[in-house]
């Protein structure tokens, strides 16, 4: 797989690498990415979540649950500023294994759980963070079991929403009991942070 991208900046605090790319001298956290199918952070929808995660406040144990991960890049971004465990969930076999080893690179193996499936395969509820970088619809039909996956006071961080579908999908989650937080429009996307009250 060829590596030909130049690191990067996102947000605040991280830079973008690819594997084998000595660090910089910098105060920025060095998240190491392969270039894949999967994307390695250039899309307007992983940036602005890694901003909006950049300006939550630090925690310790969260219990996380990535759906539809790809490479995984939001999951390390979230461990490299809180601990925890994180549940990275996609159903196709390649984006899991781009995850894992992108997990790998940046030693958080040990704090990932890799599932190749669906929402509904996973047995593991209880998260007191939810991150979801897929598409609207998708969000739609999940929003019963997404929502009920979360314990009070959980964070929802969803995008991949195309303007389209901004407005259905703060007023579902709203109507399964979570506030709106944040929205943030971009070029074509949208970003939603919601909290389950």
């Amino acid at each position: 797989m060829r590596e030909n991208y130049h690191p990067f900046d996102i947000g605040d605090l991280f830079t973008i690498v690819p594997p084998g790319v000595s660090p910089g001298n910098s105060n920025r956290f060095q998240l190491v990415m392969e270039r894949g199918a999967f994307g390695s952070g250039e899309h307007e929808t992983t940036r602005s979540c890694i901003e909006l995660l950049e300006t939550l406040p630090a925690r310790e144990n969260l219990k996380i649950l990535d759906l539809g991960s790809g490479t995984g890049i939001l999951t390390i971004a979230t461990l490299l500023l809180n601990s925890g465990h994180a549940w990275c969930v996609d159903i196709e076999e390649a984006a899991v294994k781009s995850a894992q080893r992108n997990c790998g690179i940046n030693h958080l193996n040990d704090s990932i759980t890799h599932v190749c499936g669906t929402l509904d395969q996973l047995e593991e509820g209880e998260f007191n963070l939810i991150l979801a970088n897929i598409y609207g619809d998708i969000l739609l039909d999940v929003a019963e079991e997404l929502v009920g996956k979360a314990v009070s006071g959980t964070q929802l961080l969803l995008s991949g929403i195309l303007w389209e579908y901004n407005f259905d999908i703060r007023h579902k989650y709203q109507k399964l009991g979570c506030k709106l937080v944040k929205n943030r429009l971009l070029d074509q996307f949208s970003t939603i942070l919601l909290q389950k009250e």
